[in-house]
């Protein structure tokens, strides 16, 4: 181990961190007036959004309101071409005939059944009413939640009038994290 450098608890850093005493000073005969630079501002992280192909796993899934409003590629029903996005996002509402096309779906892409150089990121589960589910229906979801990462959309009422405008809703945090959009 280096003498002066520590290791952990900073596993998110990479290699070892200089303890604080550690830092060297400047060098007063390197620049006369070597105490008035300050050090440069440290380089904040930047991530560019994902992006992503929905696919829906059924008509009237929601496919195309969560591109328009989270972006990404607006797969519809088929497969994303050689130009989109090869990260997949499956889509299905939380009704009982969403839910069952969910599991067959996971399993055929986790037989080879999808396009080669597909990843299949996770599941985006868009509430199909308002409220709470009833418990067969969070049963389902449960499952669901079992073999694959699993998002959920709520019920938002400007979507169904058509406003895809301003930032995605209270409840769908996680999606947006996913996605990364902030609009």
């Amino acid at each position: 181990m280096r003498t002066g450098m520590r290791q952990g608890p900073e596993i998110w850093i990479r290699g070892p961190v200089a303890a604080p005493d550690a830092v060297a000073a400047p060098d007063a005969e390197a620049a006369p007036d070597a105490e008035a630079v300050a050090p440069p501002d440290p380089a904040r992280p930047h991530a560019a959004p994902r992006r992503f192909s929905w696919v829906g796993l059924h008509g009237g899934a929601g496919v195309s309101t969560l591109a328009a409003v989270y972006g990404g590629h607006d797969g519809g029903r088929a497969w994303p071409g050689p130009a989109d996005p090869r990260s997949v996002l499956f889509v299905a509402r939380t009704h009982a005939a969403g839910l069952d096309a969910v599991v067959p779906a996971v399993e055929a892409f986790r037989r080879g059944e999808a396009p080669r150089g597909l990843a299949l990121e996770a599941v985006v589960l868009v509430a199909d009413a308002p409220g709470r589910l009833p418990r067969p229906l969070a049963q389902r979801i449960r499952r669901v939640e079992s073999v694959i990462d699993v998002y959920r959309v709520p019920w938002v009422s400007e979507w169904r009038l058509g406003d895809l405008s301003g930032r995605p809703p209270h409840g769908s945090d996680s999606p947006a994290r996913l996605t990364g959009a902030t609009r």
